[in-house]
């Protein structure tokens, strides 16, 4: 019955992070518009406002689609068991990460095959470059390209 109970407040937590992930898609869709108004220097922030923001929205839609992948294996019975070796999945590991479809070990082994586990090929370093170039900071000569 332990299992069954924590089963359900997963399942509860699952709901409430979907709801959340759906509302804030729907935030960031309504937000993405860019002002015609400025100068260059304006447009090229919003430009890469906007990029960051599209990066962050797919990252995001991933995970929304995780999240509802393992609320229908809940429906279905399935949750909880690792996909790769069929094994259960320990209830602590769901509790840490509550959308996760592998065990411990099949989700090191697939990160080690991958190099980058379940980014499903998430550019994190384009966009902490991205944000980083969107602050402002002094030119340095090795910034300077210069052509012999």
């Amino acid at each position: 019955m332990a299992r069954k109970d924590a089963l359900l407040r997963l399942h509860e937590r699952l709901v409430a992070k979907r709801d959340s992930l759906r509302r804030k898609l729907a935030d960031d869709l309504t937000h993405t518009q860019v002002s015609t108004a400025g100068d260059e220097a304006d447009a090229a922030n919003d430009g890469a406002q906007v990029e960051l923001n599209t990066q962050l929205a797919a990252l995001e839609s991933r995970e929304l689609v995780q999240v509802e992948r393992a609320i229908d294996l809940i429906r279905r019975g399935r949750y909880g068991i690792c996909e790769v070796c069929d094994q259960p999945i320990p209830i602590e590991r769901l509790k840490a990460l509550p959308f996760t479809p592998v065990c411990v070990t099949c989700g090191r082994l697939q990160e080690q095959l991958s190099h980058g586990g379940y980014d499903d090929g998430a550019d994190w370093e384009s966009a902490f470059e991205l944000e980083g170039r969107l602050r402002d900071r002094e030119l340095t000569l090795g910034d300077i390209d210069i052509a012999d």
